[in-house]
């Protein structure tokens, strides 16, 4: 029997992840286990169960030390602890879905998210660094970052779906405020690693796919609730508000500085493989700074919120969200 994939679950076959997660709709009940089992699991997984092929090596100046490892090094070590924290919280909407489709399709997400974890973390290793002793290393250097930004966000997704037992507005926090404004730093890790690094280019490709289900259907199943539910509207717009204030309070800017100055200094000696490559049309990745780099993933995060925010029928969020500084951890 041919096993069908869904096309925006196919690897070569799917959209880009801001693409995807603008333009797509898919709901908690098309996406079951059975969905994640066939296009999953036997589609974007299929021959690439580390998160990637294994036929092309990770390039030998990628574990050479140097400022291009030490910015790819510093990504893998946040994105790892970003899909940790992920996983655990996950384990809250498991706990507290309100039917079945919810239920299956949030076990599946926070199996993505723990695979996430492993990849990135393996990526490491290629890199050169111990597996040994990996997790040390990345907790310690990534004290800061999960002092000053991860655990705030934890502790907001926490509290609203197991403190205060709001399965939608738990949604609302996780889809729009948390993994909604990650959405453009995958897409660029992606595109800025593609060329220099083909394994961490196929690593992101991969979470992008799952990135785009999981942005899709959570803004689905908040649209429909919406529908259903209209008296929820203020509540919605208040987890935003409080979403909005918890990001005024968090300075992630240097966090993300701090590896494009490194990936600038280190992508230099390697001009000549970059000559003709793009950042997108126009645009030589080259050719482009750090800010300017910033600047695009904040624009790329803009949009997207634009689209998902009409697609849930509260385009009056949209400005809500758009004061708030931009963000591409």
């Amino acid at each position: 029997m041919t096993t069908v994939i869904a096309k925006e679950a196919d690897w070569d076959d799917a959209p880009s992840l801001l693409d995807g997660a603008a333009n797509l709709e898919l709901t908690v009940e098309q996406c079951d286990l059975a969905y994640w089992f066939t296009s999953v699991a036997q589609g974007t997984l299929r021959g690439r169960p580390l998160g990637h092929s294994g036929d092309i090596p990770t390039p030998e100046y990628m574990k050479t030390p140097g400022p291009l490892r030490e910015a790819l090094s510093l990504e893998l070590a946040y994105r790892s602890l970003d899909e940790e924290a992920a996983t655990r919280v996950l384990a809250d909407y498991v706990a507290t879905a309100p039917g079945i489709p919810e239920l299956e399709f949030f076990s599946t997400q926070l199996l993505d998210e723990a695979r996430h974890h492993m990849i990135f973390r393996n990526h490491l290793v290629d890199l050169g660094h111990p597996r040994e002793g990996l997790m040390d290393w990345v907790r310690e250097v990534g004290a800061d970052y999960e002092r000053l930004i991860l655990n705030p966000i934890r502790e907001f997704a926490t509290q609203v779906t197991r403190e205060e037992r709001d399965f939608v507005g738990g949604v609302v926090a996780f889809a729009i405020i948390i993994e909604g404004v990650l959405a453009a730093s995958t897409e660029l890790s992606e595109i800025k690693w593609k060329v220099l690094d083909p394994v961490a280019g196929e690593i992101a490709r991969g979470a992008a796919i799952d990135e785009i289900r999981h942005l899709a259907v959570g803004s689905s199943f908040v649209r429909q609730h919406l529908i259903d539910h209209p008296e929820s509207r203020e509540h919605v717009l208040d987890i935003l508000r409080r979403g909005r204030k918890l990001w005024e309070t968090l300075e992630d800017k240097e966090f993300v500085m701090n590896r494009e100055r490194l990936f600038q200094e280190g992508m230099q000696p390697h001009a000549e493989l970059l000559r003709d490559y793009e950042l997108f049309p126009g645009t030589r990745l080259i050719d482009t700074t750090p800010e300017e780099r910033w600047d695009i993933a904040a624009r790329w995060n803009d949009e997207l919120a634009d689209a998902r925010l009409a697609y849930m029928g509260i385009p009056e969020a949209i400005d809500l969200l758009r004061a708030q500084a931009p963000r591409i951890l």
